[in-house]
């Protein structure tokens, strides 16, 4: 499955070279870049592209190359963090006291371990920072369990992620969007890595 980028936006302003060719074939999918880089923007454009919508100013095509197209499901951890909309949940006194009563990282290692494997065989699952809650060790417990949504569930899952334990694993096929031209990234001008400016 191959995604081709012909206008964007957000990357043409970001510098980046158009067509953009995205390789999506991989079950396993980590999108790694610098703050600013476009992992959101592009995880947002891959689920445009895999549901054949259109979004102003994004121009694409798709090559399904003998894939089927099926349902898309988009999880932001910042955005859809289940906490945030206790509301929702008012009829379900007990999953309203587990929200209420648990971290942030639970309710996350909860998505993986319930709310996720309920959804159809063969779904194509967007993760954006799904690990910005959890521990290292966690972490691995996660990437464990993306494993097995596609070992067991025929999940295809593609992940904007800043987490070396998902990025460094043999299991996963790595998008690193610093290899483009970026103005929207840091700049030596702010001091060294790792080291601060402020007086």
């Amino acid at each position: 499955m191959l995604l081709k980028i012909l206008a964007h936006p957000i990357f043409t302003n970001l510098n980046f070279h158009m067509p953009m060719l995205v390789d999506l074939s991989h079950p396993l999918i980590m999108l790694s870049g610098e703050n600013g880089s476009g992992k959101s923007t592009l995880l947002h454009s891959i689920q445009y592209a895999l549901r054949s919508e259109a979004a102003p100013g994004f121009l694409y095509t798709m090559d399904w190359r003998g894939t089927k197209q099926g349902k898309v499901f988009l999880f932001d951890a910042e955005q859809h963090n289940p906490r945030m909309q206790l509301e929702l949940f008012k009829d379900q006194p007990e999953m309203l006291e587990f929200l209420q009563l648990a971290s942030h990282g639970q309710v996350m290692l909860a998505m993986f371990q319930q709310n996720f494997p309920a959804l159809d065989r063969g779904i194509t699952l967007l993760l954006d920072e799904p690990e910005m809650a959890l521990s290292v060790s966690n972490q691995r417990r996660i990437l464990k369990m993306m494993m097995e949504l596609v070992d067991k569930r025929d999940f295809r899952i593609i992940c904007a992620t800043h987490s070396p334990v998902l990025l460094d694993a043999p299991e996963t096929y790595v998008i690193n969007l610093d290899r483009h031209i970026n103005r929207n990234v840091v700049t030596e001008s702010m001091g060294v890595e790792g080291a601060s400016t402020i007086q």
